[in-house]
């Protein structure tokens, strides 16, 4: 018997070494269900599009690339928020928008959407089958695309065409993963080193294109006696065997890599297209050395720009470098490294009070109790800042957050990914009452596939984050509480332990609990709402929008909220300012 469009597509995965695809089945996706269920792929039912495309997202991060598919209308509008954060993350993923029988297209039929036009502005490749002889070269120049350029391709599949006979192309059906040597050109590199040499303080800042190049950054570092900064996604892959890092700066960031930057005389970005320009330095020379060329210079202004990966690049300029003898510039941003890491363990050492736990603590806790490789997912918001800021990276541990696109409700979805893509690694997801809630229902896709993910929420009971940018930008806060049902008994409800945490010396013992139980456990730890995350570089204008949105509250007859700010974070302020 024939095979079918939908059973060549799913053939086609296989030889790709697709493990799952992410969905919600139904309608036009039924075909391409019942071809997965005869092979080796395994269709994880996840509640909700989106859960299924950030899941996605999370194991093709973590392995190279990963399937999420979605019917009809609906179901691409679903996908499409875990579709955006794919793409702006640069990691490979296929989506299969299955779509309405093709005979009814342009006719506004039920459940009718465009998937050329919805699905463009977040893929690289995005592309309709409307014929057999057509399947085999778009499988599989999509999937060349998505591991080429690392992001999102597209197939829009209408149910029809699915249970059609497949046909054999001409053309290639397997998928090439190219690993070429890039580097900047001999010129280049000499006119790199020139600038290096010529240099007396310089500045390493490095993101997660760097990340394969731990061991060479640290070589560079100590051979140019350079302090070493990084962005969010770059610290667990930069911070490990590192003595000479000094942070990461941006908002979510330390002062003492902000200080390293703007006090340097030449500073080296490498493999980084951190997106927060007003944390640049402007005064300094800047190099910057990207993968993507069109990249360059769209963040600083650069004295050089180059193409080439960090690893090849760093190998290829070293023979070119001379040593640096004077540490005097390295040791002055350690020390104050040192000072600042003195200051954030304040919070540590202060755990807060009953329904106000200090979320520092909980957060430098639970890495001090973690496995050394275990995963991590975060919500966008306040859990970004503990994670960014507490825990650590041990050269096995990963993080996972919507870090480019900035969505909530992230980290519980990543965590089913990870969970799936990796049985035996211990994953932890760091979650805002806020980002929870919004995607509740899929904690019950974590009970039906036993995965044995920890849910630890940080419950301040109000969208904290955004709470803060009003009250700097001078406004008092409105709308931001949450009143949150008991997210404990909606674990024990999906089928799993779940555990309230009200007092700050119940802490460390319930962490202990639920990071050692077999099995999915929810722990739901009442935090500090007033808990601040200020940036390293505070402005004028934020400190006059903080007082003018206290007094607000107070001529609001919230003094009880303002004294309560003020005493919460007086230690903290004093420590970055």
């Amino acid at each position: 018997m024939a095979k079918n469009i939908a059973e060549q597509i799913v053939e086609m995965l296989e030889n790709a070494n697709v493990k799952r695809i992410y969905a919600v089945t139904g309608d036009s996706l039924n075909h391409l269900n019942v071809a997965v269920k005869k092979s080796s792929i395994e269709w994880i039912h996840v509640r909700h599009e989106e859960v299924g495309a950030y899941a996605a997202a999370a194991e093709a991060e973590l392995d190279g690339f990963a399937v999420c598919a979605g019917s009809c209308g609906p179901g691409h509008v679903h996908l499409i928020n875990g579709v955006y954060e794919a793409h702006k993350s640069h990691v490979p993923m296929l989506v299969i928008a299955s779509t309405i029988p093709s005979d009814e297209m342009g006719m506004d039929y039920f459940q009718e959407t465009n998937t050329v036009k919805l699905f463009d502005d977040c893929s690289y490749y995005n592309q309709m089958i409307t014929r057999p002889e057509q399947v085999q070269r778009i499988v599989q120049t999509a999937i060349q695309h998505a591991i080429s350029k690392k992001g999102v391709a597209v197939i829009g599949l209408p149910g029809d065409v699915s249970e059609l006979d497949a046909e054999e192309a001409t053309t290639s059906n397997r998928v090439f993963k190219t690993n070429p040597v890039i580097r900047p050109s001999d010129d280049e590199l000499e006119h790199l080193a020139a600038l290096i040499n010529e240099s007396e303080k310089v500045t390493i800042y490095c993101g997660i294109g760097a990340g394969h190049a731990n061991a060479e950054v640290v070589q560079l570092s100590q051979w140019l006696k350079a302090p070493v900064g990084y962005s969010f996604r770059g610290k667990m892959a930069i911070q490990p065997n590192n003595p000479n890092e000094v942070g990461l700066t941006g908002l979510l960031g330390l002062p003492s890599a902000y200080h390293a930057m703007h006090e340097a005389d030449l500073v080296l970005l490498l493999g980084t297209d951190f997106p927060y320009q007003k944390f640049m330095p402007v005064k300094n020379k800047i190099v910057q050395i990207e993968e993507s060329p069109e990249r360059l210079g769209r963040r600083a202004k650069l004295e050089l720009g180059l193409t080439g990966d960090v690893k090849e690049t760093i190998n290829a300029l070293f023979p070119l470098l001379k040593e640096k003898t004077d540490v005097h510039f390295l040791k002055e941003q350690l020390a104050f490294y040192d000072k600042v890491k003195e200051n954030l363990m304040t919070y540590v050492k202060d755990y807060g009070k009953e329904d106000a736990i200090q979320p520092e603590y909980v957060a430098h806790t639970l890495d001090r109790l973690a496995e050394k490789d275990a995963i991590f997912t975060v919500d966008t918001g306040m859990c970004c800042v503990w994670g960014a800021r507490f825990i650590t990276g041990t050269g096995e541990r990963k993080m996972l957050g919507s870090f480019n696109h900035g969505s909530m409700a992230n980290a519980m979805p990543m965590a089913i990914g990870a969970a799936l893509a990796h049985p035996g690694k211990q994953v932890i997801a760091m979650c805002g009452d806020g980002g929870l809630s919004m995607l509740l229902g899929d904690m019950a896709t974590i009970f039906q596939y036993k995965l044995p993910v920890k849910l630890i929420v940080f419950n301040n009971r109000a969208l904290g984050m955004v709470k803060l940018e009003m009250e700097v930008g001078g406004m008092p806060d409105n709308e931001t509480d949450m009143i949150n049902p008991d997210f404990a008994l909606i674990a024990q409800a999906m089928g799993y332990p779940g555990k309230n945490v009200h007092k700050p010396e119940d802490v460390e013992s319930a962490i202990n609990e639920c990071l050692h139980y077999n099995g999915p456990y929810l722990l739901n730890i009442f935090t500090n709402p007033n808990a601040l995350a200020l940036p390293p570089k505070i402005e004028l204008d934020q400190v006059i929008g903080m007082t003018k949105s206290m007094a607000q509250l107070m001529l609001g007859g919230k003094m009880d909220e303002v004294l309560e700010t003020v005493k919460t974070n007086y230690k903290h302020i004093k420590g970055l300012l």
